[in-house]
């Protein structure tokens, strides 16, 4: 197995137990985490459950030896896409707390770095990187 394979892999699983995580959190305490943010409830819990759906997808296809190029590049655009509306979204529309402001732009930034190393990682996957022994 190449080194740009696994860590694409490794990139996938964490970015699926990170985003699981968020999504479980704004599923199980949307009304709470809502308040501390100044997001609203319902808007969390919807994110939440999507964000549940994703993340078993993109677990998926850490799981697999070679996760296929197209649904990694498909992660990758909906991470970058979610890091930019976010953003988009807390200075278009939102009105979160300053701890929302901070949580908003800081997971933003995260999941653009995700975007970015699975996007790098890919491309080496692709040019045929190979581990010496």
């Amino acid at each position: 197995m190449s080194t740009s394979s696994l860590t694409l892999r490794r990139l996938l699983a964490l970015d699926a137990v990170g985003t699981g995580a968020n999504g479980l959190a704004y599923t199980a305490a949307s009304g709470p985490l809502g308040r501390l943010l100044g997001v609203d409830p319902g808007l969390l819990l919807a994110l939440g459950l999507g964000l549940v759906l994703y993340a078993g997808g993109v677990g998926l296809l850490a799981s697999r030896s070679r996760p296929p190029v197209l649904a990694v590049n498909a992660v990758v655009d909906i991470n970058a896409v979610w890091a930019a509306l976010s953003l988009v979204a807390l200075a278009a529309w939102l009105e979160p707390s300053a701890a929302g402001a901070v949580y908003i732009t800081v997971q933003a930034l995260v999941v653009a770095a995700f975007a970015v190393a699975q996007y790098v990682a890919q491309r080496g996957v692709r040019a045929g990187a190979v581990v010496r022994a």
